[in-house]
């Protein structure tokens, strides 16, 4: 569905709208605030939806599906479904570095139209654009299991083992600041094996050596 059919040519020409879909790189008169709007906005909505949907869920899993569903991937994921992109108004330099396929820039817009379409119509305007938005994830959330991290889920199957937690240790950095690639090994007491995970930051790759080190001690455990 296209953003025309979920909102109607009328709004998608409105001057709320062009602010919405406006980056930075433009001018002053750019998405910031309605972005800060609308991702307060749609992270309520979630947590309501979440609160109505599962009430014999305890907080820590309700938080845990809700940053799912509101993270920046998941917005960017639904902008590129309703081609948001198409839409977009970019300054020059960013155009042509790409940001129109920019993850961080999509969810941006995406939470910016939600600001819009409450400052435009109101909360239950914005409310029916969230639904709408959300349809096929609301249905298809994964399990709770499913959304713990790998470091949490490794964390949990050495506590069940009676293990200690595992330790992290940089062992390499490389490229200057902003374009960084970490190198993090992954130390699992009582295990000889060496588990390194590659990422553009230590966390990410932290999350990829729990991941190699989670398949190795659960396959050891069967």
């Amino acid at each position: 569905m296209s953003l025309v059919d979920l909102l109607g040519e009328e709004f998608l020409s409105s001057d709320q709208c062009l602010r919405a879909l406006t980056h930075r790189s433009v001018n002053s008169n750019n998405n910031e605030r309605l972005e800060y709007l609308g991702d307060s906005l749609l992270g309520f909505f979630v947590a309501n939806w979440l609160f109505t949907h599962f009430p014999s869920y305890p907080e820590g899993d309700l938080t845990r599906m809700r940053a799912h569903l509101v993270k920046k991937d998941t917005l960017a994921e639904i902008a590129r479904e309703h081609n948001l992109a198409s839409h977009l108004v970019l300054g020059a330099g960013e155009l042509k570095s790409g940001g129109l396929r920019r993850s961080s820039i999509l969810a941006d817009a995406l939470e910016a139209l939600i600001g819009a379409v409450f400052i435009s119509k109101g909360y239950e305007s914005a409310c029916v654009f969230i639904e709408k938005l959300y349809t096929s994830r609301f249905s298809n959330i994964p399990t709770v299991d499913e959304l713990k991290d790998a470091k949490t889920r490794l964390q949990e199957l050495l506590q069940s083992n009676g293990e200690n937690l595992p330790l992290y240790n940089i062992v390499e950095k490389q490229g200057k600041s902003g374009n960084e690639t970490f190198s993090v090994q992954c130390v699992v007491e009582n295990c000889n094996e060496s588990f390194i995970g590659i990422g553009t930051s230590r966390r990410k790759a932290e999350q990829v050596a729990a991941e190699i080190a989670f398949e190795f001690v659960s396959k050891k455990n069967n």
